[in-house]
């Protein structure tokens, strides 16, 4: 879907501002985050009839239909000398509303966002589970679009990804890569990677692993020769482990801890941090990568101990207080902004 010149003009504006997201609010101004503030823009609100008006332009029949049923609806849109946006338009109390996500039109390198080189070793593996977690808007999907783009480069494989809705565009390079996209090309993530299976990947994105069924055919994805990249919305390495264990019936738990300690490659767990001088957002991480130490602790159902593990800070492992202490020791952060991520708030001081 291609946005109207109306709210091309307003994307653009946001986007020349350096604004992540745009809130389009019925009755109110225009507000627009940058650098995580939420910002009120305009002279004046928007009417209602006009925020409808803008919302139907860009939707399809389909779309329509399922916002008139549902009360909310996913899309995506290109909008011209901005690139990619990212929607969801829903209804409240006052009207029609909707929020844009502003997406670069190529993926970003691992240097755009501020991580470390040494993640470019997660595009090596040639099977098992990659996991990027952390809450919404921490910058998940640009970190597996960054290592995306680096396999799409190097290697000669087939990536297909899985995305409510799709951002960021890989065009084929040395590989062939196939995007779909649930709701549009596909009725959900669990039959996608059904089918997937079917379909000769070495490489496979799954938007986020919401559910049993989504979650038991990644691992079984990862078990069978195949690199698979995922999102979950959890906090750390060790909550990201224990969800994808905890969400089979207790009976089926044991075997699926030996699967993940044979299958797990690494976790990421970001966190995003204003800079000292306010002129951007940069990652804190926790880092988990998956040795031999972390995979007996995964078997014999000890993942609380896996943190002392990450402290020892082996083979590119960090905890999050680490990495926090470290922005904090080089002033890329202040001491105050890194606080409100901290674990322990002694770790800062060391």
């Amino acid at each position: 879907m291609v946005a109207s010149s109306t709210l091309t003009n307003i994307l653009s504006k946001a986007a020349q501002l350096g604004a992540s997201d745009v809130h389009i609010h019925a009755g109110a101004k225009l507000r627009i985050r940058v650098n995580g503030e939420l910002l009120e823009k305009g002279d004046k609100p928007i009417p209602a009839q006009a925020t409808t008006a803008l919302i139907h332009s860009i939707l399809n029949a389909e779309q329509m239909a399922r916002l008139e049923q549902c009360g909310q609806v996913d899309l995506s849109l290109s909008v011209e000398g901005v690139g990619r946006c990212r929607c969801n338009a829903y209804r409240q109390q006052r009207g029609l509303d909707a929020v844009f996500r502003l997406i670069s039109e190529t993926p970003p390198s691992l240097s755009d966002l501020n991580l470390p080189a040494h993640l470019e070793s997660l595009t090596e593996y040639r099977n098992g589970l990659v996991l990027v977690t952390g809450p919404a808007g921490s910058g998940k999907t640009s970190t597996i679009a960054a290592l995306l783009s680096i396999i799409n480069e190097k290697r000669r494989d087939h990536i297909i990804t899985i995305e409510d809705p799709i951002e960021y565009l890989h065009p084929s390079k040395g590989c062939l890569v196939n995007q779909r996209q649930v709701g549009l090309h596909t009725g959900g993530f669990a039959p996608a990677l059904r089918a997937a299976l079917r379909e000769d990947p070495d490489v496979m994105m799954i938007g986020e692993l919401r559910d049993l069924d989504s979650i038991s055919l990644a691992v079984t994805a990862a078990e069978t020769g195949h690199l698979v990249f995922a999102t979950l919305h959890t906090r750390s390495s060790i909550e990201s482990i224990n969800r994808l264990i905890n969400v089979f019936p207790i009976e089926d738990q044991p075997q699926v801890r030996s699967q993940l300690s044979g299958t797990l490659r690494a976790v990421i767990t970001q966190r995003l941090l204003m800079t000292t001088d306010r002129s951007q957002r940069i990652p804190a991480l926790e880092i988990l990568m998956v040795n031999p130490a972390v995979r007996g602790l995964i078997l014999d159902n000890k993942t609380h101990l896996i943190i002392s593990t990450q402290q020892l800070k082996r083979d590119g492992m960090c905890t999050l207080d680490q990495s926090l202490a470290e922005l904090v020791r080089t002033r890329r952060v202040t001491s105050e902004e890194a606080a409100r991520f901290v674990t322990e708030p002694q770790a800062l001081m060391r």
